[in-house]
């Protein structure tokens, strides 16, 4: 069966959620505002779970269509052929949102789905009570300019919770856009990843697993897992051509510190706990202190700032100590993420290239030098 999908993501990372869905074989690939439309089988379903860097989860579109009368919502969510995805006893809770429509009212539209899903299981199953006891199966809905897409979450919890973080620093970055920065920076497996201020070391942990092919999910379970509505023969054949893909004896090795010592503990523990600690070198260092290890290097970095840690003033003074330390050398780039838009004033140079993306729902920019 070839089902329509969507990837939510990040703002400013759809470009890269586009290309690698392109590259595991997904057909139709479409990208609007923060997700990703695309087409696939079941395989193609737990492919992108189990492979997908940048995106947020996956969902199964159940259908599109408009909508201006809680009337017109009801019919066009009954008319879905429930019972095939939701078995008698499953769960099956309803979030979603609403933005420029007629139907403006959330609470009142979650109401409603879950009415008309309700009535359109009576009819199916026969029968008049749902215990809703199954395995969940989370209802997203999204209307945009009258436009309703029910849709089906497959991934359960976030897809940039790849397993490997229970514990975090103050302040740490979504491992999706960790990710997007590395790949940004375009991070091979033969290079030497630098991050000065790791924290607990989500950049490192991301770079190690792009560098070498490892799935970011392989070590996690899905919603869809406990549905059987994915072929178990299917799943664990993506899996293994999870472990197939990874690339084996690769020179990447990944170089982090921090002034924070208890930090560069808490990374080298997670990255033990996504299995690349044998990539990871991570000591306690001042950032005016930085050090290279290599020839050539890919930094990549985020730094505390304003917004999050530290006041506009120290954070500034901290971009200064960077722009000091980050010489433009041949061989060499630097990725650097900040909301501050006097950053590359306090840097001391002009970006090569800057990427808008957000930290949370903090606006940023990515500024890249590399020249």
């Amino acid at each position: 069966m070839n089902l329509l999908m969507t990837a939510p993501c990040l703002l400013g990372v759809e470009g890269l959620v586009s290309d690698e869905l392109k590259m595991m074989g997904a057909e139709n690939v479409r990208a609007e505002n923060a997700r990703v439309f695309f087409e696939g089988d079941a395989s193609m379903l737990a492919r992108a779970n189990l492979n997908s860097r940048f995106s947020e989860r996956i969902l199964i579109v159940l259908d599109v269509f408009s909508a201006v009368t809680f009337e017109e919502l009801f019919q066009g969510v009954k008319n879905i052929n429930w019972a095939d995805f939701i078995g008698s006893s499953d769960t099956f809770p309803v979030k979603g949102f609403s933005i420029n429509s007629t139907l403006h009212s959330v609470p009142d539209c979650q109401k409603i789905i879950k009415k008309a899903i309700v009535e359109a299981l009576k009819e199916d199953y026969n029968i008049s009570w749902f215990e809703e006891t199954g395995p969940v199966h989370q209802i997203q809905f999204s209307i945009i300019k009258d436009e309703v897409c029910i849709m089906l979450d497959t991934s359960g919890v976030s897809l940039h919770k790849r397993g490997y973080r229970p514990a975090s620093n103050d302040a740490p970055i979504r491992e999706t856009l960790a990710a997007a920065m590395c790949s940004l920076s375009k991070l091979r497996h033969y290079h030497t990843l630098y991050d000065p201020c790791c924290g607990s070391g989500t950049i490192l942990i991301e770079g190690a697993l792009l560098a070498n092919n490892i799935a970011p999910g392989i070590n996690r379970g899905f919603s869809f897992d406990r549905w059987g509505f994915v072929d178990e023969k299917i799943i664990k054949s993506e899996r293994e051509r999870c472990a197939d893909l990874v690339k084996k004896d690769t020179d990447f090795t990944a170089i982090g510190s921090d002034i924070d010592n208890a930090a560069c503990e808490l990374s080298l523990h997670n990255a033990e706990k996504a299995g690349v600690s044998n990539f990871m070198r991570v000591e306690q260092r001042d950032i005016r202190r930085f050090e290279t290890f290599s020839e050539k290097g890919t930094l990549v970095t985020n730094p505390p700032y304003g917004e999050r840690m530290l006041d506009l003033k120290e954070a500034e003074k901290l971009y200064r100590i960077m722009g000091e330390k980050f010489i433009s050398k041949y061989g060499w780039s630097y990725g650097i993420i900040s909301p501050d838009e006097e950053f590359e004033k306090c840097f001391g140079r002009k970006a090569d290239k800057r990427r808008k993306l957000y930290n949370g729902n903090i606006k940023c920019q990515y500024y890249m030098f590399f020249k």
